[in-house]
């Protein structure tokens, strides 16, 4: 049966942890969908750390952008994170002179969810919740910010639980038992 789990919170709050022992406490053999585009030495060390973490029982996809050409159906699938998902349509975009058209964006991003979702499995989908430390002087960053808010709503509005983290302690805000 489908079901859709969203896992937000801060930076370091226990998110991905959670995450992963929820996937397999549903799962004997979940799937560990990776997001991540590896931008800097930084941030393959946390990359390697995620990875260390999990055994030989996880099945691991990198899939930077393109979730749905990936059959999942049956499985429980952890995504890690889409944060890192929505960093991957916007930087291409940001990068240039042009500020990015971020309905446009949000619309390939929220077509490419439901195609995804449209599977039917269980879906574990971690996110940031990167505008609750106030407003950037950076115009890029508010753009991005402003963007992943929009997705995370999106996918709050059609998740069937909703999970805060604060300080490694999950906190229920949606749960609409089946």
């Amino acid at each position: 049966m489908k079901r859709i789990i969203l896992i937000t919170g801060g930076q370091r709050s226990g998110k991905s942890t959670y995450a992963e022992q929820l996937a397999l406490s549903r799962s004997a053999h979940p799937v560990y969908m990776a997001t991540a585009h590896v931008w800097d030495e930084e941030f393959a060390h946390r990359v390697q750390r995620h990875q260390e973490r999990r055994g030989p029982e996880w099945t691991n996809i990198e899939e930077e952008r393109q979730l749905s050409h990936h059959d999942v159906s049956g499985r429980v699938v952890l995504i890690d994170c889409l944060t890192l998902w929505a960093t991957n349509y916007f930087t291409p975009v940001a990068d240039g002179n042009t500020p990015p058209d971020l309905d446009a964006l949000l619309q390939e991003m929220k077509a490419e969810f439901d195609r995804f979702t449209a599977q039917d499995a269980t879906y574990i989908f971690v996110t940031n919740e990167i505008g609750l430390g106030g407003t950037s002087v950076n115009a890029i960053q508010r753009r991005f910010t402003d963007l992943l808010g929009w997705l995370n709503q999106y996918v709050a509005a059609r998740a069937d639980e909703v999970i805060l983290m604060v300080s490694g302690i999950p906190v229920t805000i949606k749960n609409n038992n089946s």
